[in-house]
């Protein structure tokens, strides 16, 4: 039934805006004018001619001919098209991104309820909801864009790595690699962390001995509290009680440290090689593949390579990081989310004090040294980027240095939040994966950033009904007010030197 609810949520409102976009910007806009120009000639069964202005696989062209495919025998039947490429329009081909984009929000229900299963079928519909009214990802909802296909893929191969259906996941990795190629990084991601899970359910003495410590502890605990209880209420006050809550915590992730479980899951690892590699073939042929195309092509990049060059942009990792905490509120910025992180690093002052100098320290040199301006980011103000880079980072020579506290804020309440759910070794390897992600990028585009996010939302802690209505109403208010400037305030060119620009 969630389900459901979740897909007609998303049709109420995609469906009337894809056609209002669709009547008032009828034409391809921004990067549309390569995808759909592309899109068209393999309608028209032209398989061999490639715009060298495409960065990406082909992979959305394939599921868009499917998708119309299934249109045209009724539209043949009833002359409403003789020919199959009359079909693809730019509304027809926008109209695939609208119909993944209520898989999308399938998915994260079904990703929910398999992370998190005490979650709740209401909770994880309107979780599922907010996700579908993340501005970014609205807005491309309706334009011809890789990035809904892209991350619907990538949605589907986490939940069934997770299902340990280790084929069908693998099948959609190679999909999601044909949507964009940086998607590989999340296939090792979910394909380390499931081979770490499979491991660990090979060693369930070991995890046991963890996991029961703790707990044998705290009961004698309570049992010289009140020996005169019963063993029933016993247990139902264990369940209830501060002490299960910090047993939870600490049974989640049982290492007295980082080198500890790292150390302990290598070794469990390697004594267990022949297994893993056995369950996650799949996987291996995947990567393999994909570094025969990285060598065949001589790079990840398919067109205007020039424009792509891989690059160390470490200050587009501090920009995510923000950007995500700032679109999870209720999650990061509070006074008792502030006060929470004070007092975490009043408990270890040395160390809190050491990884705020640090942090501070490395995000001074991202931003000094590494921080990059792409000449597409300069040129074309369509894109909120071009306003925030010049009205905001770039307003006066300290201003990106001001924001470094909020950057290194925002990555600590994240590593935090995380941390009281994941295991160390999981925490790092999605802060890893978003640093490969995102570094070689030179330009800064919110897109990117899309299936971090998710993935950050997936394993963030619930948080109450009446902020997740706040959430919501906030998304949906930054959704309309980003639909009435696209749609009616039309733009022009305006010609300077080296350079063209939209203006409004």
């Amino acid at each position: 039934m969630g389900r459901l609810v979740v897909a007609a949520a998303v049709a109420v409102w995609a469906f009337p805006i894809a056609a209002l976009v669709n009547s008032v910007v009828p034409e391809p806009y921004m990067d549309e004018i390569f995808h759909i120009s592309q899109a068209q000639q393999y309608c028209r069964g032209d398989f061999w001619t490639w715009d060298p202005m495409i960065t990406t696989p082909p992979g959305l062209y394939y599921v868009s001919l499917a998708y119309i495919a299934s249109f045209f025998p009724v539209a043949w039947m009833f002359r409403v098209a003789k020919t199959f490429d009359v079909l693809c329009s730019t509304a027809a081909l926008r109209s695939t991104n609208v119909i993944l984009a209520m898989v999308c929000a399938v998915l994260i229900h079904d990703l929910l309820l398999c992370i998190r299963p005490g979650i709740g079928e209401r909770k994880a519909t309107a979780y599922a909801i907010l996700v579908a009214l993340y501005p970014v990802h609205w807005f491309f909802t309706f334009l011809y864009y890789t990035d809904v296909a892209s991350l619907a893929a990538v949605l589907a191969v986490y939940l069934f790595c997770l299902k340990k259906q280790f084929w069908i996941s693998t099948m959609f990795g190679v999909f999601s690699i044909l949507f964009r190629q940086t998607n590989v990084i999340w296939i090792i991601f979910f394909a380390a962390n499931g081979a770490i899970t499979y491991v660990k359910d090979l060693y369930p003495k070991d995890n046991a001995s963890h996991e029961n410590s703790e707990p044998i502890h705290q009961s004698k605990k309570a049992s010289a509290r009140d020996n005169k209880t019963s063993v029933q209420s016993l247990r139902r006050r264990r369940i209830n009680s501060p002490i299960n809550k910090v047993i939870v915590c600490e049974s989640a992730n049982p290492y007295n440290s980082l080198t500890e479980e790292v150390c302990d899951i290598s070794l469990k690892l390697w004594n267990s090689k022949c297994e893993i590699l056995i369950a996650f073939a799949p996987f291996v042929v995947v990567m393999a593949a994909f570094v025969a195309f990285i060598i065949w092509n001589g790079g990840i990049v398919l067109g205007a390579k020039e424009a792509h060059v891989v690059s160390p942009h470490f200050a587009q990792f501090l920009y995510f990081g923000l950007v995500s905490a700032a679109a999870l509120l209720p999650w990061h910025f509070t006074p008792n989310r502030v006060l929470d992180l004070f007092h975490l690093s009043g408990k270890n002052k040395t160390c809190g004090s050491l990884a705020v100098l640090m942090g501070l320290g490395l995000s001074f040199v991202a931003v000094h040294f590494f921080s990059i301006a792409h000449p597409y980011l300069l040129a074309d103000n369509r894109h909120y980027t071009f306003y925030i880079w010049r009205k905001v980072i770039q307003v006066n020579w300290m201003m990106k240095y001001m924001l470094i506290p909020l950057y290194v804020y925002s990555w600590l309440s994240i590593i935090n939040i995380l941390g009281k759910s994941q295991t160390r070794i999981w925490v790092l390897s999605f802060v890893l994966s978003v640093a490969l992600v995102l570094v070689p990028a030179p330009l800064v585009e919110f897109r990117y950033y899309t299936i971090p996010f998710v993935i950050l939302v997936l394993h963030s802690p619930s948080i109450g009904n009446g902020k997740l209505l706040a959430m919501g109403s906030l998304y949906a208010a930054v959704d309309l007010s980003t639909l009435v400037m696209f749609l009616f305030r039309p733009f022009r060119w305006e010609h300077e030197p080296g350079t063209q620009r939209f203006m409004w």
